[in-house]
């Protein structure tokens, strides 16, 4: 009779075992459909069963961390691995949990170790590549994506991580070979064509830039960076009428972004258009005050337009937000020398000096007795 009483027993933890698999199984089905909460609650009540199955935590982590409730994931990871402490994909999920807290140490630590338990872990690669990019570790990054590659399977953002690291590392050549085999995976994804155009645009391939920011428009018309984008390579082609129709979009689209009506200032500085220069930098200085290069600009239009008194003001502005920048002393100079102040226009001269200018000696020799 005991034997029986014990084969039932044996059967029972057998078929509950079987059970578990399924409502495992079922909630990776839900996590991967992005139904983190059902997903959850199944967890719980696996783990209501038995509070140390490590992939019930593991799981669990993961849709907590989908429903961005990251300090819970992390519990939930740190549960699994008090279970087994070589828990390689719970040490990569609590990694990236830190890393989406901002804590790339930690989560750089805790990567570390899942490669050292799983050295064929290509998640982790890839996690710690983004994490040692975050604290501009490019070279670790590289590394890392390059890793993650070899050991597969390619796809379209790997190459893209590797890309944008080997751009930031300015081998721009080599970003444009990545962005296209991410291109062949992903030949719809706007933001590729987009990057690739940044590269070419680096590397001075401006035509080749312009024609993937045309693509990338294409295939995402509403973002105003991209006109952006293909503005500043059709500046670099001084085809100014093609940029300005560019700006004017990316204007239409995002009319709150100030660089863009600076931007668009210069190519109407550069169109001889200097009440529409001045409109646009009066418009960038009204959405960002603080930043010294608006002022130098619309100083520089109003000088063009024989307002000296009013690029002196806004030179004067300039210098009590960056004081240390001798072009705008010289600037200043000549517009005082323009109204005949040559003595306030001489102070500046020897402050340009001071501080490097290569033209203010020539004007102290000429100007200044």
């Amino acid at each position: 009779m005991m034997k029986r009483t014990l084969f039932v027993i044996g059967l029972l933890i057998s078929f509950s075992g079987i059970g578990q698999d399924q409502q495992l199984e079922s909630a990776r089905k839900k996590i991967e459909a992005g139904d983190f909460q059902n997903a959850e609650q199944a967890l719980t009540k696996v783990l209501e069963a038995n509070l140390r199955n490590k992939q019930a935590l593991n799981l669990r982590g993961q849709a907590r961390f989908g429903m961005s409730n990251l300090y819970g994931a992390i519990s939930d990871y740190t549960s699994a691995l008090e279970v087994d402490s070589t828990f390689a994909d719970a040490l990569n999920n609590r990694g990236e949990a830190k890393m989406a807290l901002g804590d790339d140490d930690a989560a750089i630590a805790d990567f570390d170790k899942a490669i050292k338990f799983n050295a064929k872990l290509a998640d982790a690669y890839t996690n710690r590549g983004l994490a040692k990019y975050n604290i501009e570790d490019l070279q670790g990054a590289y590394f890392d994506f390059s890793k993650a590659l070899d050991l597969g399977p390619a796809d379209a953002d790997k190459y893209f991580n590797r890309g944008v690291a080997r751009a930031e590392l300015g081998e721009f050549i080599g970003a444009i070979e990545d962005y296209n085999k991410a291109i062949e995976l992903e030949k719809k994804d706007a933001a590729l064509y987009n990057y690739r155009g940044v590269a070419h645009y680096n590397a001075g391939n401006f035509n080749e830039a312009i024609a993937d920011y045309t693509q990338a428009i294409l295939l995402d018309p509403r973002d105003a960076l991209k006109y952006e984008n293909r503005a500043l390579a059709k500046t670099a082609l001084e085809d100014f009428k093609g940029a300005l129709e560019d700006y004017d979009k990316a204007i239409e689209l995002n009319p709150e972004e100030p660089e863009t009506y600076n931007l668009r200032g210069v190519i109407k500085y550069n169109l001889e258009d200097n009440d529409g220069a001045i409109a646009d930098y009066t418009k960038a200085i009204e959405l960002d005050n603080m930043n010294p290069v608006y002022y130098d600009n619309r100083a520089l239009s109003k000088t063009d337009s024989e307002d000296y008194a009013g690029a002196i003001e806004d030179y004067t502005s300039s210098i009590e937000l960056y004081p240390d920048d001798p072009e705008t002393y010289y600037q200043r100079a000549m517009a005082k020398i323009s109204m005949n102040n040559k003595y306030d226009a001489c102070l500046d001269l020897k402050k340009a000096d001071e501080l490097g200018s290569t033209d203010a000696k020539s004007e102290i020799k000429k100007n200044c007795k």
